[in-house]
């Protein structure tokens, strides 16, 4: 797989990475930690580097269940997040950046994860009454304890992360980034170019819409948060099904699935740019990774954008009780 490399770092991962939140039974329905390992072996046979996890991710669940995967695979990169403190409601949550809690956070994902060293940690929401700078400057500090190789902020405004970089180098930007989601585009994308940080790109498949797979609500488990997200509901639904299907038509052309030329168009931004499909399955994740292979003309990439123009997704990308952080 290609190497596309975090900020000023010297880290380099794949340009494909793999997002495990989906691997914690509660986010996206039911999950299987014997079938979620497989999927994580199968990705390191294929390449991946990069793994994406949080402590929020199944309250723990998550960086304890890729404890095993990564006491096999020592080489390869896991990044983690800390700030948001969940509450008993899975969209329940208060944001937390003293840096108290900082280090508490960064011990207790050391410890669930089983390695000495965090290559990549974020703050994943950022709480705008306290200064960047003092959270920043924890996180330093962590570095300098060898708990923590590199820094990252997730859902950062373009301003706060200039500040941040201030501080001490950012070597990556992780928000929601994907043709239905464009907002890094007006100024945080550009910021990154500007100051040489890598972008990390979660949720590129529209939290599966842009894979084509998707035709009702009714398809979601119980436990699907999908179903209360205003994008995925009601006449918000309709009205994106029918930009997937532009999409779906585009694939056909290029002669690779939807999922693929999603994933495809985002490669194709910019080198900086990694993005971070998130699956548990092996099927799904073979198909993610061959997007690598789907060149994309500059014809190609203006009748993508012609056919999905930033804004024209339906409906708010979060429901309202988990909009706290975002764009911080």
């Amino acid at each position: 797989m290609k190497q596309r490399v975090l900020g000023s770092s010297g880290i380099s991962v794949g340009e494909i990475g793999l997002g495990c939140m989906g691997m914690s039974p509660e986010f996206y329905g039911s999950s299987d930690d014997a079938s979620s390992l497989r999927t994580l072996e199968h990705a390191y046979a294929n390449g991946v580097t990069l793994y994406d996890t949080a402590d929020m991710y199944g309250r723990g669940h998550n960086e304890q269940l890729l404890s095993s995967f990564l006491r096999a695979h020592p080489d390869v990169r896991i990044a983690s997040k800390f700030g948001i403190v969940r509450q008993d409601n899975v969209l329940e949550r208060t944001i937390d950046n003293s840096p108290e809690y900082i280090v508490q956070a960064c011990d207790a994902s050391l410890k669930r994860l089983g390695v000495e060293t965090i290559d990549l940690y974020y703050v994943h929401r950022i709480d705008t009454n306290r200064p960047i700078e003092e959270t920043i400057g924890t996180m330093a500090r962590l570095v300098t304890a060898g708990k923590v190789r590199a820094l990252g902020i997730s859902e950062c405004s373009a301003a706060t992360l200039r500040r941040a970089h201030a501080v001490h180098p950012i070597a990556a930007v992780q928000s929601e980034y994907s043709l239905w989601t464009r907002d890094p585009e007006a100024e945080v994308l550009p910021a990154c170019n500007e100051l040489g940080i890598a972008f990390v790109a979660y949720s590129p498949l529209g939290r599966g819409m842009l894979t084509g797979a998707i035709n009702s609500s009714d398809s979601f488990e119980a436990n699907d948060y999908r179903r209360r997200s205003p994008r995925f509901v009601g006449d918000n639904l309709d009205a994106n099904l029918k930009l997937v299907d532009k999409i779906r038509q585009l694939a056909a052309t290029k002669g690779c699935t939807p999922a693929q030329l999603a994933i495809a168009w985002l490669l194709h931004q910019s080198d900086r740019i990694i993005p971070i499909p998130g699956t548990r399955r092996i099927a799904t994740l073979d198909e993610n990774l061959g997007a690598s292979e789907v060149s994309l003309s500059a014809d190609d990439l203006a009748a993508i954008r012609d056919a999905l123009p930033a804004g024209a997704a339906v409906g708010a990308r979060y429901p309202e009780s988990a909009l706290a952080g975002l764009n911080g």
